[in-house]
């Protein structure tokens, strides 16, 4: 007889958590890169991006308040509370059937100014990604992440730049030898 899976009780086996783990940093990196290219502005992250909005703004008025300091700067301390974890889940449930991957673990900056990194990392849900990006991008709280998406992106480019030139230097300093 099978018994109820409890997932609060659930243990991971390594393998498995690797691979979240490359999964949710490819998904990182995706849209860092796309917070480089587009204008948070204007980028739809699903087909579902105003009512996943409304939704969350309904459900957690919180995360509108002191001009959204709740969505600036996540506050994972009122995410997990028991209070929190028991909110959240019954909001991700509610995608379950609509949202592709909804539970999927996903990184997601602390701080919207900022780009990632191991002190601005957490993990969390698909839907909450969701949740907190399309929000950000609407209210132009991503928009310091762009800017600098935008200047570290410039600086790789010259900085390949000047090591191709450096390479055809030494490439052609080998022919005349």
């Amino acid at each position: 007889m099978a018994t109820q899976f409890d997932p609060n009780n659930a243990q991971n086996l390594v393998e498995i958590e690797k691979q979240f783990a490359v999964k949710a940093v490819e998904h990182a990196q995706t849209y860092w890169n796309l917070l480089e290219k587009v204008n948070p502005r204007e980028l739809k992250l699903t087909k579902m991006d105003d009512e996943i909005f409304e939704h969350a703004m309904k459900e957690f008025p919180e995360l509108a308040e002191n001009d959204y300091a709740k969505l600036t700067v996540i506050d994972e301390d009122w995410m997990k509370s028991e209070s929190g974890k028991k909110r959240w889940r019954d909001f991700i449930q509610q995608y379950e059937k609509t949202v592709k991957d909804y539970n999927f673990g996903s990184l997601i900056r602390t701080d919207a100014r900022q780009e990632y990194s191991e002190t601005n990392t957490i993990f969390v849900t698909r839907i909450q990604f969701y949740v907190f990006e399309i929000a950000r991008n609407r209210l132009g709280l991503n928009d310091k992440a762009h800017e600098i998406a935008k200047e570290e992106a410039a600086k790789e480019k010259e900085k390949a730049e000047k090591e191709k030139a450096r390479a055809e230097r030494e490439k052609a300093k080998k022919k005349k030898n």
